[in-house]
C-alpha cells in the first residue's frame, strides 16, 4: 500500500485527478477548458430542491480531500444542504449528512477553525481530508433543501490506483429534546469489522441550570451490552478540555463554536473529536452515546437538550446509513 503521508516517496504509483464544474469526469488533460482556459466555469446555481452529481468516478480509487463554499445564509438555509455518497452503484447511500457538519461545524453556523482532518479557514472554505476510498465505482451528490437556489463552488481531489479495503460511512442523528435519562445515541448499526473515526457533534441547551456538559461519552463494542468497553469523565474532557468548555479547536478534538446566551450556559455549542492516534476497532458491533447529565449548585442533574451528531465509522463493507431528514434537521435554528 502506497503511503500518501511518506513525503519522500514519488514512485508515480497513484494517479492524480481532480473533479470540478470544469472537468466533472477527472478527465486527463481536461481541466480548465471552459472559457478558452480563463476560468469559465467555477461554480454553478444549484436550485431549489436539485440534486447535483459532484463526481461519478470508476475506480479503485481514493477521495483524498474535498473542498467546497457556499455563500453565507441563516442557519437554517446552510444546513438543508446535504452530501450522499454511494459505493459500487448501491442504491442507498453510505454516506447522508449536511454539508457543514461533514467539514466540522453543527447547527448551520460556519466558524472558523482547524484540525488534523478538517478545517473551515476563516469561516468560509469548508474542507476534508478523511479519506475515502473505493473499488469499482463511488458516486458523490449533494442535495440542496432549500426551496430557493444556491450558488456552488466544489472541488475534489483524488486519485486512482490503489485502494485500501475500508469505506468510510457518515451518518447524522438529532434528537430534539432528547429524553431524560436515556443516553443520545451517536451511532449504532453499522457492521463490523470497522474503525469508529470519531464524530462532530453540536448542543442546543434547553434545561437553565449551570453546566450541561457533565454527560459521559460511551462505546460499546463486540458485544457489550449494560456496560461500555470505554467510557469517559464528561464531554468537556471527552474534547480535550476541562473544568467546563469554552471555544478552542486542537488536532484531534476541539469545541470551536460556541453562540453565547443570556445566563452561564451557550445558546449553541459544536465539538468534534477525531480518534486518529487513539483508534477505536470494533469486529462485529458498535454503538456509541453520550449521556445528558450537567451540574447545578454543585451536584449531578438530568437534562433534556437538543444534541446532533455527524458519526464518521469505516467498515469493511458499504452498508446504508438513513437519508438526512431536512426538516428534523433544520428546526429550531434561527
Amino acid at each position: 500500500m502506497f503511503d500518501v503521508t511518506d513525503l519522500t516517496r514519488v514512485t508515480p504509483v497513484l494517479d492524480s485527478r481532480a473533479v470540478t464544474f470544469e472537468n466533472p469526469t477527472g478527465e486527463r488533460g481536461a481541466g480548465g477548458r471552459a472559457g478558452g482556459g480563463r476560468k469559465g466555469a467555477p461554480s454553478r446555481v444549484i436550485e431549489g430542491g436539485e440534486r447535483v452529481t459532484l463526481a461519478d468516478l470508476a475506480g479503485p480509487g481514493t477521495i483524498r480531500h474535498i473542498w467546497m463554499t457556499f455563500p453565507p445564509d441563516r442557519p437554517a438555509r446552510m444546513r438543508a444542504v446535504y452530501l450522499e455518497v454511494r459505493y459500487g452503484g448501491l442504491s442507498y447511500p453510505s454516506v447522508s449528512v449536511p454539508c457543514l457538519d461533514f467539514f466540522g461545524s453543527p447547527h448551520g453556523r460556519p466558524v472558523a477553525y482547524s484540525s488534523a482532518l478538517t478545517s473551515m479557514p476563516e469561516a468560509r472554505g469548508f474542507n476534508s481530508y478523511v479519506p475515502m476510498a473505493f473499488g469499482e465505482r463511488i458516486h458523490v451528490d449533494l442535495v440542496n433543501g432549500n426551496p430557493d437556489p444556491i450558488v456552488l463552488y466544489f472541488q475534489i481531489d483524488y486519485t486512482l490506483g490503489e485502494s485500501a479495503s475500508g469505506r468510510l460511512h457518515v451518518g447524522f442523528r438529532r434528537e430534539n429534546p432528547t429524553v431524560s435519562k436515556r443516553d443520545f445515541v451517536v451511532t449504532e448499526g453499522l457492521r463490523g469489522p470497522g474503525r469508529f473515526l470519531g464524530w462532530v457533534g453540536g448542543v442546543r441547551p434547553i434545561d437553565g441550570g449551570q453546566w450541561y456538559g457533565e454527560g459521559e461519552v460511551k462505546v460499546y463494542r463486540d458485544g457489550d451490552r449494560e456496560f461500555p468497553t470505554i467510557c469517559g469523565t464528561g464531554l468537556e474532557d471527552y474534547v480535550g478540555s476541562a473544568w467546563g468548555m469554552g471555544p478552542h479547536a486542537g488536532l484531534y478534538a476541539g469545541a470551536p463554536l460556541e453562540v453565547p446566551g443570556r445566563g452561564p450556559i451557550p445558546k449553541y455549542v459544536g465539538f468534534y473529536r477525531w480518534h486518529v492516534l487513539d483508534p477505536v476497532m470494533f469486529s462485529t458491533d458498535l454503538q456509541v452515546t453520550l449521556q445528558q447529565i450537567g451540574a447545578d449548585r454543585g451536584g449531578l442533574v438530568e437534562r433534556v437538550d437538543d444534541y446532533c451528531a455527524a458519526a464518521f465509522t469505516v467498515c469493511e463493507r458499504a452498508q446504508p446509513v438513513p437519508s438526512v431528514d431536512v426538516a428534523a434537521a433544520v428546526a429550531d435554528l434561527e
